[in-house]
């Protein structure tokens, strides 16, 4: 835990940058009937049976000190999905970078041993050494700042009905935008000293 409140107190450095990653789904569904538009005195209504449609993944990136989010969304979320995530980072959003310090969770696929499944060997290899991996605590997701934004994409573009793949690559995208045009950064404040102060339960006893 205090190795990740400690990366978040670093200064921005482009050849080192941070990333915040995490994956989360969405249930595809369709309307039954056509909903009834909103009337004056009338909120917009919708009938309580629909059609489910499927299921789809959606992986968030989040580097807080520029500011910027991606979210590429997906079938799947196995282990060569993550991997090609990875792989986006290393070549297409910093190819220059010395290191990418990633800061995610401890979900099975979220290892070394995906890459090597999904490239060849001298593949694999090249990619994770300019990977850097940072795993959040058991019961601690909360400390890693894409999930923060993932509940901020919940809240203003899919806390409604979304009936395809498409529609929702298309929303996601729209708010990737408009977010990132804005510069919305994550107001985070949580340090070291708070948490051993308010997670003393946390840390081990050492009898004196």
């Amino acid at each position: 835990m205090e190795e990740i409140l400690e990366l978040y107190t670093r200064p921005y450095n482009p050849a080192y940058p941070l990333v915040c990653f995490d994956e989360s789904c969405k249930q595809l569904i369709s309307e039954i009937r056509q909903p009834l538009s909103a009337e004056p005195g009338k909120p917009e209504r919708f009938d309580y049976q629909y059609e489910r449609e499927g299921v789809c993944n959606l992986f968030m990136f989040f580097e807080p000190l520029k500011a910027w989010r991606h979210v590429e969304v997906t079938d799947r979320r196995t282990s060569i999905d993550y991997a090609q995530q990875m792989k986006y980072l290393v070549d297409v959003r910093y190819p220059d970078a010395e290191k990418i310090r990633v800061v995610q969770d401890n979900l099975n696929t979220h290892v070394k041993a995906s890459l090597y499944k999904a490239f060849i060997p001298s593949e694999a290899r090249r990619l994770l050494d300019k990977l850097e991996f940072y795993y959040t605590p058991k019961h601690g997701s909360w400390l890693n700042m894409a999930e923060i934004e993932f509940s901020v994409l919940n809240r203003q573009c899919l806390n409604r009905r979304i009936s395809s793949q498409e529609t929702l690559r298309q929303e996601v995208q729209a708010w990737e935008q408009k977010r990132n045009q804005t510069s919305s950064p994550v107001d985070w404040q949580f340090t070291t000293e708070d948490a051993r102060i308010k997670l003393t339960r946390l840390y081990p006893s050492i009898s004196t």
